[in-house]
This record gives structure tokens, sequence and C-alpha cells, in this order.
């Protein structure tokens, strides 16, 4: 056990045929165990497995055979938990393979009593196919089905308002390991965002349509209302877990080669094998992190000897929660917590600013079991600031044979003393518009992206938001906190709360934050107009902030070609980002292509960059011309 570590856990003990459970909570008929070498933990078992640090509390919110194969988890306006149950996983050689499968998943929908553990359970759907991932919004739940991206109307009386509406087809074709999209979360923009293994080939597009991006690992988008599919980022190995800092940065977790990346739109990470679709990027950014979980040696043994121990427990990862609660000590908000999956542990590790970017410094690991099934996959904090954990509860998973175990799995519930309850019967959904302006100030970030996904849906709906925009305008420029400012600004971009020249007011904000995030939305269409692209560059050659040249070099990529010369000389011209982590290489994956169609803008960057590694690739790709 990591030293420092106390035992402290709440036991509830309940019998499963007195649950709480509404319905039965028998099993997909049909499924059954492959795993049978060794017989798991019951939940009450696996719960006295459990150590936290001193001070918080270790609840079985839910436990087999309430919930079973818990792969996802995620909160609706009520606060309730929505739990994707995947019995459809086969085994680490090729699971969700497009024929034969078994349609044996389920989505599940928890209420919290209050005290750690469930008061209801309800069944939405179930003989669902491969399922991933869930999201509700919008008046359903958007859910990974491979190879489909769905959306599932939802009735009042938590029912499929009608059959799976297929929104994107074309990922993970043929048979794949366990690099299977997943991920969805809601971003601050008002994106629903995903991730993508290496090991899944994607040709992604509307159903019936030729038109295709190809994709083979990384970060993508996708907009609830607009249907315009991206992908954001592409690279590292299986990224499984996403989540977004009190900035808006996002970092996302990952298998080999490194637990934590930051998310920088148009970036290109290191990938264990092969190249993405891209020509010509030459470099790949690495992980943001200062250290690594694993100790060595070969990944079949991972999580085993005093080496991985010491280090965090192995390299696979799941899950990534950024803490930003009202219920957990000050200490550890803002900071990162992932699954370590064959560690049986959660990893924690403190976000700080690096150069242009972040660097993750290593704390001490958050929560260990020596239940040996113990498999985390995801973890959220609610709305009383307390957070979830799913364990998967099987041995066979990523790089095991022992089959797979589809009658196991828990929920555990981790406060810190007594959390504050809301109100029976709340619903975020019900507050008025001013109300949720107001809720942007909460501390629980819980409430503020509630909030601003409710208010991004009415502006959907047409309903007249003016009111709230003022307010939302009122509070940006009032409040003294940036954190504050950026709610406002996110929630205003969300609903149609801006136009270009407010943003372009932003764009001399004292904060780089606030100057970021208006380069971000004015760069959002893809066609930046001619006054935007004079600022940028003024920018690109005078603003002190690395930060801000970061945010410029990914906007070069969403800038027409031809107009991208002077603010790439801009960026060019600062000797002191030659060594940044993220910048040189964020400059030339947005040059590259204009380098390739213009002899003379490439012979003038070349000429006029301070940055050694940009004149390297300059005169490469010049010299591959010839």
């Amino acid at each position: 056990m990591a030293k420092g570590v106390i035992v402290l856990v709440v036991v509830i003990f309940f019998v499963a045929g007195l649950s709480f459970s509404a319905e039965s909570p028998a099993y997909p008929a049909g499924i059954k165990n492959t795993n049978n070498k060794n017989v798991p933990l019951t939940p009450e078992e696996a719960l006295q497995k459990i150590t936290v640090p001193e001070g918080f509390a270790v609840t079985l919110f839910a436990g087999e055979p309430n919930v079973a194969q818990p792969i996802s988890m995620s909160f609706d306006d009520r606060g309730r938990i929505w739990v994707a149950e995947c019995y459809s996983f086969e085994h680490a050689g090729g699971p969700w393979r497009a024929a034969n499968q078994q349609a044996w998943d389920r989505i599940l929908i928890f209420e919290d009593n209050g005290d750690g553990r469930f008061k209801s359970r309800k069944v939405f759907m179930e003989s669902i196919q491969n399922l991933t991932s869930i999201l509700p919004g919008f008046g359903g739940i958007f859910a990974c089905s491979t190879p489909n991206l769905v959306f599932i109307p939802q009735k009042a009386d938590d029912t499929p308002a009608g059959p799976p509406e297929i929104l994107l087809t074309g990922w993970n074709k043929g048979g794949i390991g366990h690099c299977v999209f997943n991920g969805l979360t809601w971003g601050p923009d008002g994106w629903i965002y995903g991730m993508q293994g290496i090991q899944g080939e994607s040709q992604v597009g509307k159903p019936g349509s030729d038109e295709r991006v190809k994709f083979n690992g990384g970060v993508w988008r996708y907009h609830p209302t607009k249907k315009i599919f991206e992908v954001v980022a592409e690279g590292t190995v299986n990224p499984w877990g996403l989540d977004f800092d009190e900035h808006g940065q996002g970092f996302f977790t990952n298998c080999v080669l490194g637990h934590l990346w930051h998310l920088i739109p148009g970036a290109h990470y290191q990938r264990m094998y092969g190249n993405d679709y891209t020509p010509n990027t030459y470099g790949q950014l690495k992980c943001c992190s200062d250290h690594v979980h694993y100790g060595g040696g070969p990944w079949e043994k991972s999580g085993t000897g005093k080496a991985n121990e010491q280090a965090g427990g192995g390299h696979a990862h799941s899950g990534a929660m950024i803490y930003l609660g009202d219920n957990w000590p000050a200490t550890y908000r803002n900071s990162i917590f992932m699954n370590n999956i064959h560690g049986h542990r959660v990893n924690n590790d403190v976000l700080e600013r690096k150069g242009a970017g972040y660097t993750g410094k290593h704390a001490p690991d958050f929560m260990i079991s020596s239940d040996p099934w113990f498999r985390g996959i995801s973890l959220k904090y609610g709305p009383d600031g307390g957070v979830y954990v799913s364990n998967w509860s099987d041995t066979g998973e990523c790089h095991g044979k022992t089959g797979i175990h589809r009658t196991s799995g828990q929920i555990f519930k981790i406060v810190y003393g007594t959390p504050k309850v809301p109100p029976a019967n709340f619903d975020i959904a019900k507050h008025t518009d001013a109300e949720l302006v107001a809720l942007q100030l909460s501390r629980n970030d819980w409430f503020v992206r509630q909030a601003r996904l409710n208010l991004q849906q009415r502006a959907a709906e047409g309903i007249d938001l003016t009111a709230a925009h003022k307010l939302l305008h009122d509070m940006f420029a009032s409040n003294p906190d940036v954190t504050r400012k950026l709610r406002a600004l996110w929630a205003l971009q969300v609903s149609g709360g801006l136009d270009e020249k407010t943003l372009l007011e932003k764009l001399d904000h004292e904060d780089e934050h606030i100057r970021g995030w208006a380069i971000r939305f004015l760069a959002e269409d893809r066609k930046p107009s001619e006054a935007t692209v004079k600022k940028w560059a003024l920018l690109a050659a005078k603003d002190n902030s690395p930060m801000v040249r970061l945010f410029l070099a990914a906007a070069l990529q969403r800038m027409p070609v031809e107009h991208r010369i002077e603010v790439a000389m801009g960026l060019a011209g600062w000797a002191q980002d030659a060594d940044d982590a993220q910048i040189p290489l964020m400059i030339w994956y947005g040059i590259e292509p204009l380098v390739g169609s213009d002899l003379k803008a490439g012979a003038r960057l070349l000429a006029g960059t301070k940055i050694p590694l940009l004149r390297q690739y300059i005169a490469r790709r010049i010299a591959s011309k010839k």
C-alpha cells in the first residue's frame, strides 16, 4: 500500500434479494462467464479491500447483480447516474467484431439515495451492441455503439422514444483489440468529445454518405446541432479518459507511451507504431507528464513487482477526472485522477504550467484496492461533490487471456466528511434562464456544466436568451475571477451570445486564457475574417504569452492555407519558443501545407524563423519537392 494511505471504509451490506432495484436485476439472457478460473470477491468484500486517505469514506453504491461490466458512467440534469453495461466484450484478441456479435449490452439509470448507495434502478435500454460510452443531452442519450455513434431519444418515463438514430458510422472497421472508440464527454465549447485507439481503423461519416474522414487514433469531436464531425488530434496508443480543467484545457489519459496528454487541437502525438493520415508531420508531440506509472518488464507483467508498485501500478489507464467538485479538500482541486487498470488503484497527477502548456507531477496514489479483480474504468464527481468509481471486476482485460467474467462489477462512491446533498427531486432543466446563469458561479463544476448544457439546448430550441446573455456579459465584466469570466464566455458561445466584434475585443484582454479562447472561437468555422487574421498576425509577433502563441499555432490549421503566412511569420520569430515542447511542432503542422504549395512562402519562412526545428523541417519539405 502507498505510504500514508489509511483505511476508512463505510461498509454497506445488503442481500441481493433485498436490493433496492425496482426491476429484476437479472442479467441479459444468454450471457455466460468464460473466466471461471477464479471466483471474484463479493461486492461487499471488494469494498473492504479499498484504502483511501484519512478523512475519506467509501461506500458500495451498487454491485452485482444490480450492475455488471460497467464500462461508462454519466449524469443527467437530475443528478442520476447513467451506466453503460458492456457484456459484448469478447476477449483481448478481438472484442467488438462486426459479425456474430450478441446484442447483450444495456443502459441503466441509478438514483443516489444521499447515503452513498442507490435508491432506485431502471433499465433504460437493452439489446444494444458494442456499447462503450453514453452521454445524456438534447432530450436523449448519445452512445458509442460500434460501428455507430447513435442518439437514442428519451421519453418522460425513462424509456426510448424511438429506435437509435445513427449519427455517424464507420467506426472501428474489422476485428480490433481494445482500441475501440469511447469516452463521450461535453467540452466547454458545446461539442461532444471522444477518443479512439490506434488499432481501430475508421472511416467516419454520415449514414449513406460517401464523404468519409479517415481516422486511426486520437481525439475527435461532434457538434450536436451542426452535425459536424472533426478530428481534434491524432496519435497516442489507446486513449480512454478525457476531462477539462478550470481554464478549459483538455487532458486525456492513455495506455502505453505515457499516461497523460495535453489536448491541443491539431496536434499529432507520439504513437506506438505507424503513422496517421497527415503527410509530412516529421515529428510528434509527447506526453506531458514528467514521469510514468510503469516500472518496466513485459506488458503482461504490468501491475506486478516492486518497480511497478513504486511507479504507480502499470502502463494501462482508463478514465480521467479533473476534480472540480466542492466536497473533497482544496488540495485536490484541478488535479487529474485516473484509474490504473493493472495497478488496482487510482493515480493522481498535479497539473502545473510549463512553457506554453503543462506538465503532470506525480502525487501519491489516491485509492488502492488489494482486490486482484479490481479494474477501474471510469470516475466522475456528482452534484454533491462525491466521486463515483466503476469497477469492471475481471482479470481478462487488456493483455490477460483468462476469458471474460460477465456477471461481476461494482460502482463505489468516495466522499470527504459529510457532503451537501442536493434537494430532493431537483432538476437543472427546470431552472429559469437567470438561474442557469447564476449556476455558472457554483464552486461545483457539475452544476456549471449541466447549466451550460441547458442554455445550449434552449438556444437550439429557438428560445430567446437575450436577457440571459446580458447577465452573462455582466458576469464577465464584473467578476474578477478569470475562471468565472471563462465560464461566462463558454456559456455565451454555446448559446449564441458571442459575435466577432466581441471576440476581437477579447483578444486585447489582460488574461492569456481569455485571449486564447477568443482565438479558438474566432477559428471555429475555419473562415476567420480579414480583420481577425490581421489581429492574429499582430498577436503572433507581439504577445508575450507562450500559451497564446500556442493557441495561434493551433489556429493556423483552421485558416485557408493562403492566409497563414503573416501569422506564421510572427510565431516563427520567437527564439525563446525553440525549446518549447509544443509550439515548434504545432507551427510546423500549420505551415506544412503552405511550404508544400508555395515555394516563395517557404523561402520566406526559412529565412525568417528563429526556431531551429522549423528551419530544419522547412528545408526538408522544400527539398522533398525537387
